[in-house]
């Protein structure tokens, strides 16, 4: 398989890579807390944003795609943040199957 090329260089935004962990509330459902798992450096493109209305009201989603250098512990379910933007992890693959690089597309939430 051929290696994707990515620059190095280009992974200069410093994102903080966290994890849930459920706790009971004590009536049958859940909280879920976010602890820090690392900080890492990735590169952010945006890919889609779509609009929809229903109910009185307009939802956003932008969709991105972040490259970061590849971790065993990145995984969906994640979320990235940086500078207060929430990135909710959907996927998480490795481009040419290398071990160096991981591209993880997500969704900005809190718009």
């Amino acid at each position: 398989m051929r290696s994707t090329f990515i620059d190095p260089g280009a992974l200069r935004q410093e994102l903080l890579l966290q994890a849930a962990s459920l706790t009971p509330d004590g009536l049958g459902g859940h909280d879920t807390e976010w602890t820090e798992v690392a900080t890492v450096f990735g590169l952010i493109e945006p890919v889609a944003q779509k609009a929809n209305f229903g109910a009185g009201q307009t939802l956003e989603e932008n969709t991105h795609r972040i490259t970061i250098r590849h971790r065993v512990d990145a995984a969906s379910g994640m979320r990235l943040i940086k500078q207060g933007r929430v990135f909710d992890i959907a996927s998480v693959h490795d481009p040419d199957e290398s071990g160096r690089y991981l591209i993880c597309l997500v969704r900005e939430v809190g718009l």
